[in-house]
């Protein structure tokens, strides 16, 4: 088998999926949910590593949306793939089964993570080898200061602070799946009804969930609100809604919108023009991004169309041509990998947030400058691809041999 080979099987075409009440045709992967999912992975992986200079340059930082976006919606998409069969097929009970069992992973990935992290930051301090106080760098004093009340709270997910905040919000709402699916079978309006109504709740203030027990602070990610581009992506692969169309207006529009923005959200600019940065707070009601304002929507959905139109139909110009040249070949290599990275999203993205943490400190001691941040990235991108293969292996149950064969 060539490196094209796993490529060209995963080119399944959502475009023109089967709209079936509660359900998702798609049995294949498609490469550009892998290829955007793998590309979301490194973004987040730069933005968690402290003192990180590629932040900089992320697309976050010449947009109202950011990575954020493309992982829930790409993790709809991917719902919609790994779960619309089963309530397609086996109905609604087993379908909320399934996703019971999901949540319950992503859970215990949750907790397993908290306590890895604020365990090695403990360690990091106990050490006393590093000047940085790395249990304050993530305000984790509060939870050791008072494990009584915050233990149970973070089981019962009162205590979820930040940067811990991204893996609660998923799991809230892919609990609301089944309930979506119900309401669609009943009436696809009523489906669409709830989603607008509770991200319209969330947005004006009066839906959230608490984040820690000794103040009203909410969760960072708010997923009443961002349960919308959630289910934007699950729809699109459903079939629910129809597929925008490839029109040299839209994509005009699309543009503007992108480039109309980009003076409200690149730094450099905010911090030269003053009018631009009272501009950018007079509209922060609409890009706030705890409850998922509505201008992140917009330009989430321009950037998303853009991209939908750029990789072509099937993803065709993610593809690599057909001869057999050199930039070809590495081509197939280095897309194989970015593939690899977004067929296991989610162990590659507990994998991050706590590789993030360590190559900060790696950051700390080696000094920042141009080649140890370059090699500092690099070294985190190769431990991601690394997991991502450890992953497939795991999950390829290579232990399950044939009969007859020892």
């Amino acid at each position: 088998m060539t490196l094209a080979d796993p490529i060209q099987m995963t080119a399944q075409n959502p475009d023109r999926a089967k709209s079936a009440p509660g359900g998702a045709v798609p049995t294949i992967r498609d490469p550009r949910l892998d290829f955007f999912r793998g590309m979301t992975m490194f973004i987040i992986l730069i933005a968690h590593t402290p003192g990180n200079w590629l932040t900089l340059w992320i697309p976050a930082r010449f947009g109202f949306s950011d990575a954020t976006e493309v992982f829930v919606f790409c993790s709809g998409m991917a719902s919609a793939i790994a779960f619309g069969k089963v309530f397609r097929d086996q109905g609604l009970p087993m379908g909320t089964a399934r996703v019971a069992f999901r949540c319950w992973q992503v859970y215990w990935a949750h907790i397993c993570l908290f306590i890895a992290i604020a365990v090695t930051m403990a360690a990091l301090n106990a050490s006393e080898l590093f000047s940085r106080d790395y249990v304050g760098q993530l305000n984790l004093y509060p939870f050791f200061k008072d494990p009584m009340t915050n233990l149970p709270a973070l089981v019962t997910l009162r205590y979820v602070p930040n940067y811990f905040d991204i893996l609660p919000m998923y799991l809230v709402v892919l609990a609301m799946m089944p309930v979506v699916i119900a309401l669609y079978r009943f009436a696809p309006l009523a489906a669409l009804g709830f989603i607008v109504l509770v991200w319209a709740a969330a947005d004006l203030g009066g839906l959230a969930l608490p984040a820690e027990p000794w103040s009203e602070r909410e969760w960072f990610f708010n997923p009443f609100g961002w349960q919308l581009v959630f289910f934007t992506g699950f729809a699109l692969m459903s079939g629910w809604l129809p597929v925008p169309p490839v029109d040299r207006r839209l994509i005009m529009l699309a543009a503007a919108v992108v480039l109309v923005i980009v003076p409200l959200s690149y730094f450099r600019l905010l911090g030269t023009f003053p009018e631009l940065r009272e501009v950018r707070n007079s509209l922060s009601f609409f890009t706030d991004k705890t409850d998922f304002g509505l201008l992140r929507y917009v330009h989430f959905l321009a950037l998303a169309y853009l991209a939908w139109v750029a990789v072509g139909p099937k993803g065709a110009r993610l593809l690599p041509p057909s001869q057999d040249s050199l930039g070809a070949r590495i081509w197939r290599f280095v897309l194989k990998v970015i593939m690899k990275v977004g067929q296991q999203s989610l162990a590659v993205f507990i994998a991050s947030m706590y590789l993030a943490r360590l190559l900060g400190v790696l950051l700390d001691v080696l000094g920042r400058n141009y080649a140890s941040m370059f090699f500092v990235n690099m070294l985190g991108f190769a431990l991601l691809i690394g997991v991502a293969y450890g992953a497939g292996w795991f999950k390829s149950q290579p232990w399950r041999q044939r009969a007859g064969v020892r």
